[in-house]
């Protein structure tokens, strides 16, 4: 593999070409390095808030990575609390409101998503304005200092006048599924429930651990969200080279996450 300490210049050096890559330094940043990426014909995976390219969330369908050249994993936040969200949208007439809160281990919160949390809040406001329609949400993120190991917990709200929350049990684990697909340890810590004059959901994220701690569960979501989207692109493009070759091959495959 190789490595380069001279930033986003080491692209400018021919014999460092790619067809993607994964911008994991900031907001701020992104929005330079996103005017080289496109230049140079790069798919740019934005791993920051900046809110520049294309929300994606993988298991909502990912048409987004053939059509557009820059793609937003939205936050951690965002692609924890989208999915289920969009079920709640969807199942639920004229849903006034939604409110995500999350809690993350204090060692799983770097400083770069500290600084860039105003950003954080912009964007996945911004994802779950285009999954799910709805016109008005909260956002908030809380870091736990005491249960250094806590794994990533989402709540989830959608005020609304009624529901039929039996309704809501099929399309749930349909999503649920989904979503494990590419983030195994994805799951719901509880059955819909009506408090306060909403829906309330939650839900928690383990990660794989094979780099990460397992309580990093934030931060495993939105790389493994990233990876699916890479995954679903690169296989996209090597059927396109194939089918120039062989025109007889048929086009359109698709990844099922």
């Amino acid at each position: 593999v190789k490595v380069s300490d001279k930033g986003i210049n080491a692209f400018l050096d021919p014999h460092n070409s790619c067809d993607i890559v994964f911008d994991a330094t900031s907001a701020a940043y992104h929005k330079e390095h996103a005017k080289l990426f496109e230049e140079l014909g790069i798919l740019a995976i934005d791993m920051t808030p900046s809110h520049i390219g294309e929300c994606c969330v993988p298991g909502l369908g990912m048409e987004e990575a053939l059509r557009n050249r820059n793609i937003s994993m939205i936050s951690c936040g965002g692609q924890s609390s989208i999915p289920i969200a969009k079920v709640l949208a969807d199942c639920i007439p004229d849903v006034k409101k939604i409110s995500v809160s999350s809690i993350v281990s204090a060692n799983s919160i770097g400083p770069g998503t500290l600084a860039n949390i105003d950003e954080y809040y912009h964007n996945t406001k911004a994802g779950l304005r285009k999954y799910t329609g709805v016109g008005e949400f909260d956002v908030e993120l809380h870091v736990d200092d005491v249960n250094l190991e806590t794994r990533m917990f989402t709540t989830v709200m959608a005020w609304c006048d009624a529901a039929d929350l039996d309704a809501l049990q099929g399309p749930l684990n349909e999503m649920l599924l989904r979503i494990q697909r590419y983030v195994p340890g994805y799951r719901l810590e509880s059955n819909p429930m009506v408090i306060d004059g909403g829906i309330r959901i939650d839900l928690s994220v383990e990660g794989l651990g094979d780099y990460l701690p397992k309580y990093a569960g934030n931060l495993d979501i939105i790389n493994c969200a990233a990876i699916a989207v890479a995954e679903h692109y690169a296989k996209c493009l090597l059927t396109d080279r194939q089918v120039q070759k062989t025109p007889a091959i048929k086009t359109g495959l698709q990844m099922e996450y």
